[in-house]
């Protein structure tokens, strides 16, 4: 079994869950996202598991997290040892708030290709755009969870009652990874096809 020794004296093994190694090393989450290794809904999954189920080279992404971890000069932030508060910040400018412009944006994009092309492609683009609209509601719906229930529960420190909440929420996590894997089958891992207008 292929192992390195990162820097900071920690261990990442091929068995090591990819979960894990984006807690462990937050800057591993760029080599996951250049392979589409999913470790937030498919993150309990060894990293030799997920790389062969993509037919990646698992001992070649493990290289990948321990150069992108030894040469990068940020600091890696670790948020499993930070503060509530400033997690329950970092996720609402970092990705909430990104969210909130781009998903209307991106939702009126959908429509004006599919209005535009739909017969060309007609099955496939409604499709596109059902499963578009379907992931937007429910990111909408999330967010809004965690901004007036879940989050207020943590900042005022009653985050140990909030386990149904996280349960039910965990359960919404796996339904958008769902939607997204099948948008990039959809789209041909989201390249326009031949001919498509720029």
């Amino acid at each position: 079994m292929e192992t390195i020794m990162m820097s900071q004296n920690s261990v990442l093994k091929l068995d090591t869950p990819v979960g894990g190694i984006a807690v462990d090393h937050p800057l591993a989450t760029r080599i996951f996202a250049r392979h589409d290794i999913d470790f937030c809904c498919g993150g309990g999954k060894p990293l030799a598991e997920v790389c062969d189920k993509l037919g990646l080279d698992a001992a070649a992404v493990l290289s990948e997290i321990r150069r992108e971890v030894e040469t990068t000069n940020e600091p890696e932030r670790r948020w499993d040892e930070c503060p509530l508060e400033d997690l329950i910040d970092h996720i609402l400018d970092a990705y909430h708030r990104p969210l909130d412009e781009e998903l209307p944006r991106l939702e009126a994009m959908a429509r004006k290709v599919n209005h535009a092309h739909g017969e060309k492609d007609p099955e496939r683009l409604a499709e596109i755009l059902s499963v578009f609209v379907a992931l937007k509601a429910e990111l909408e719906a999330h967010m809004m969870k965690e901004e007036r229930i879940l989050f207020p529960m943590i900042r005022r420190g009653r985050g140990s009652m909030a386990d149904e909440t996280v349960s039910a929420m965990v359960h919404e996590h796996d339904s958008a990874g769902d939607a997204l894997r099948r948008l990039r089958e959809l789209t041909d891992d989201h390249r326009p096809p031949e001919g498509a207008c720029t």
